[in-house]
């Protein structure tokens, strides 16, 4: 179990790490909402996988939970930026 120091810097790290900033972007590159919150939690799945450990076993649960929630988030942020911001 994690302590809540733990938490909040795994979470602090997805949002300002690669499944926040990427799937920002990816959801900002179009205007379907189930597409951009696909696309982000695909960041937030693959992420810790490439920034984790050698062995899938060693990354924890929390982890995919907390990069992949990061990533949908994200995308459906940045698809509501797209939205909104688009005048034409």
């Amino acid at each position: 179990m994690l302590s809540l120091l733990d938490l909040l810097g795994t979470l602090g790290g997805a949002i300002l790490g690669l499944p926040g900033i990427l799937g920002l972007f990816l959801g900002m590159m179009t205007r379907r909402w189930p597409l951009a919150m696909i696309m982000g939690g695909a960041v937030g799945l693959i992420t810790p996988f490439l920034f984790g450990s050698a062995h899938v076993t060693a990354i924890g649960l929390t982890e995919f939970a907390i990069s992949i929630a990061v990533g949908l988030g994200a995308g459906a942020l940045g698809c509501l930026i797209r939205h909104k911001g688009a005048t034409v």
